[in-house]
């Protein structure tokens, strides 16, 4: 049992530490107030500098404490406290129970102790105050990824492929057997509602095609967009160009790949395709490609179009980066850069999801083309997608019951990334799991 301080010591202050102001070694004052307090800076404990404590002045005891919690792994065990005084007091000690400690500026403290005290007396003996002091270190590691199964199956396992989409404030899954649809519902992953049979929609439906806006899903073939508020309703559209594929959600509109002369990007806007004139110089994928969209560190809007099979059946480990320029002004600028070109190094892959969380890029699941699963790995680029290594396994990855898939989907929600489903070479999954970087959100309470 680690021995705490035991001896009764005198309650005297014979050294003290920054005083200032309100009184006088020659006119005692009647102040007791404590106006500065932190831990003493220790090299082989940096957490403890990292501490910045706030004094509460309260009715009764007044309250010191560190808004925001230090590193984990700060020890309290061996701690110097400073103390600045708003007047020169005639005593100050910390007291745990029947054990005081006069202070000194250069007392080690043990401060996993609860509850300890600081009283003050005044100059002028006419005055105490107290307050208590509670030091707080995370109890989680900062840089640990917490993964949770929410449902490990919303609908009877069978040979299918889905897509989760949001859609309004829940998730919406839609699955696909070859012959039928089917929608599903969540608000929060774990609990799902069967929606029926989606009505509207062509033969043939590629349900890992759809896309969302947030309030309303797309879908392209020939030359229809189909479009849904619900998930269950379908209208079609007819549009000025064959849809290829739907590809992504990204600055405020509905992006396609369609067939004019040859690939080209264009946009869904007042029930038709706008052109945007990029048009890629190289294989692009028509199918189990991941997307991801998010803001650089320069402000500008992106977006990522990775690996996925060309027209051919070729698997590409292509690497299609767009970017929104305001300039030139007013309407801006659509440009595209094929990533693989200056930096080939990037195996051949379909079926993977990628997510922006952490300011980084985050890759999930997926074959390479001999169709090898990538295991449970999470593959990151902290570069925006310009090259990618291996996640820390002892700090991100995902859970040993997590079978290795392909074709699963990603959702970032607030705090927390969302894995929906996927499948392997022999069974198709529709489990939910849910997982947070700790230190994610942490705040004053935590």
């Amino acid at each position: 049992m680690r021995k705490y301080f035991y001896i009764l010591l005198s309650i005297f202050l014979v050294s003290l530490t920054g005083c200032e102001g309100g009184g006088s070694a020659s006119v005692p004052s009647s102040v007791a107030k404590l106006s500065v307090f932190y831990f003493a800076a220790n090299d082989s404990n940096p957490g403890l500098a990292e501490a910045v404590f706030t004094i509460e002045e309260r009715l009764d005891t007044g309250l010191v404490w560190n808004k925001d919690s230090m590193l984990f792994g700060t020890r309290l065990d061996s701690v110097v406290p400073k103390f600045s005084f708003a007047a020169t007091p005639s005593a100050a000690y910390l007291h745990m129970k029947d054990t005081f400690i006069a202070l000194s500026g250069y007392d080690t403290l043990d401060f996993n102790v609860r509850p300890i005290y600081l009283t003050i007396r005044s100059g002028d003996r006419s005055t105490i105050k107290t307050y208590e002091i509670r030091a707080t270190v995370h109890q989680a590691d900062p840089d640990l990824y917490t993964w949770d199964v929410l449902t490990p199956q919303i609908y009877e396992v069978e040979d299918s492929e889905q897509k989760v989409v949001e859609l309004d404030d829940s998730f919406v899954l839609i699955k696909s057997n070859g012959f039928a649809l089917r929608a599903y519902q969540s608000e929060d992953g774990a609990e799902w509602l069967d929606l029926g049979s989606p009505t509207g929609l062509p033969a043939g439906t590629k349900v890992r095609q759809m896309i969302s806006d947030g309030k309303t899903l797309y879908y392209g073939q020939d030359n229809k967009i189909y479009t849904s508020t619900d998930a269950v309703t379908w209208t079609a559209h007819t549009v000025n160009y064959p849809v290829v594929t739907m590809l992504m959600y990204w600055n405020n509109l509905i992006w396609a790949l369609v067939e004019n002369n040859g690939y080209e990007l264009a946009w869904w806007e007042d029930e038709a395709l706008a052109l945007s004139g990029m048009r890629p110089q190289g294989s692009f994928p028509v199918s189990d490609f991941g997307t991801v969209v998010f803001q650089s560190a320069s402000l500008r809007e992106r977006a990522m179009i990775i690996g996925g099979y060309a027209d051919n059946g070729e698997s590409l480990n292509t690497r299609w980066n767009f970017e929104y320029s305001t300039h030139p002004m007013p309407k801006g600028e659509y440009r595209m850069e094929e990533f693989s070109i200056d930096r080939p190094k990037f195996t051949r892959l379909t079926g993977i999801s990628v997510i922006w969380y952490n300011n980084r890029l985050m890759m999930f699941g997926g074959v390479d083309e001999k169709m090898s699963y990538l295991g449970r790995e999470i593959l990151i680029s902290e570069d925006e997608g310009l090259n990618w290594t291996k996640a820390d396994s002892t700090k991100n990855q995902l859970p040993e019951v997590y079978r290795a898939r392909q074709k699963q989907t990603a959702i970032v929600r607030g705090n927390y990334i969302y894995l929906f489903g996927g499948q392997d070479a022999d069974i198709s999954y529709s489990d939910v799991y849910r997982g947070y970087l700790n230190s994610i959100g942490w705040n004053s309470n935590n």
